[in-house]
This record gives C-alpha cells, sequence and structure tokens, in this order.
C-alpha cells in the first residue's frame, strides 16, 4: 500500500496538471475569429481533461477524507472548490442555450466562418446568456485558483513539514 504522502504528493500533481489543459483551452477559443463545430471540439476535449483531472481526485480521495480532517483549512478549500463547481453551474446554464440557439442557426457549420453573424442578434436573450458564460468561466478559473493555493498550503503543512 502507497503511503499517505506519496498519495497526497500524486493527488497534488495530478490537479496542478488540470490547469495547462484549461489554460490552452481558453486561449484556443478566445483565439478564434468564430466558434465552428470542429474549434468547440478542439477546446472541449481540452477543458474536458482539465476536469477531470480536478474531479476525479475531488471524487475518489478528497471528498471521502473530508470529515477526518474537518478543520479551518479544510473546510475553506472545500468552500473554494464547491464554489468552483457552483461557478462552472452558472457558466454552463449560459454554454446550453448558446449552443441551441447557434446550432439552430447551423452556426457550427464548417462554413459558418464564411457567414457575418452578430450572435447577439440570434436571440432576444443572447447577452444574458453569454454574460453567464462569463461570469461562470471567470468565477471558477478564481475559485480553482484559490481552493488550488489552499491545497497547496494544505498539502505542505500536512504532508511535507509534518
Amino acid at each position: 500500500m502507497a503511503s499517505k504522502t506519496l498519495v497526497a504528493t500524486v493527488v497534488a500533481l495530478v490537479v496542478t496538471a488540470s490547469f495547462p489543459f484549461y489554460l490552452y483551452g481558453a486561449w484556443y477559443i478566445l483565439d478564434q475569429d468564430v466558434v465552428t463545430w470542429d474549434v468547440l471540439i478542439h477546446h472541449l476535449k481540452f477543458i474536458t481533461v482539465g476536469l477531470l483531472l480536478t474531479t476525479i481526485p475531488m471524487v475518489t480521495w478528497m471528498a471521502p477524507r473530508f470529515l477526518n480532517q474537518l478543520g479551518g483549512f479544510a473546510a475553506l478549500h472545500a468552500f473554494l472548490g464547491l464554489q468552483a463547481y457552483a461557478m462552472l453551474v452558472v457558466a454552463l446554464t449560459g454554454i446550453v442555450r448558446i449552443f441551441q440557439v447557434k446550432h439552430q442557426h447551423d452556426l457550427y457549420e464548417r462554413d459558418a466562418t464564411e457567414r457575418e453573424v452578430d450572435i447577439g442578434e440570434l436571440h432576444e436573450n443572447m447577452g444574458a446568456w453569454r454574460g453567464r458564460l462569463r461570469i461562470g468561466v471567470a468565477g471558477y478559473v478564481l475559485f480553482w485558483i484559490l481552493a488550488w493555493i489552499l491545497g497547496m498550503v494544505r498539502f505542505v503543512m500536512d504532508y511535507l513539514l509534518h
């Protein structure tokens, strides 16, 4: 059986490894003039890997150990992490509606890059949905970084200095 320190180190490395996937996925989609289906799928491949690298350790290692470690740092770490996922849900409420409208207007087709369409004019609520998306993504990143920093402080205190 692996030591607790070894497992904690692997978990810290895996969660840390998710950040470059988030960064590349965000950079890639922001760098595109038009989001076609191929662009969206490429973006989602990286974001999905980032989410899996964060969520799997949380569900399989962090959450089951939470009640045994209940304290100030653990509670704050869990709170920040849950806020990140709550903000992800906010983003998803915008993403789903934007996807539906763009799909209805065939804006994920390959020739979509040649069409000049202001997506704000596709639906009266598009601005609100895009706002939810931006707020949700920014909130997720902010709370993820705060939870990661606190998690790394806990890792150092509990496993390296202990």
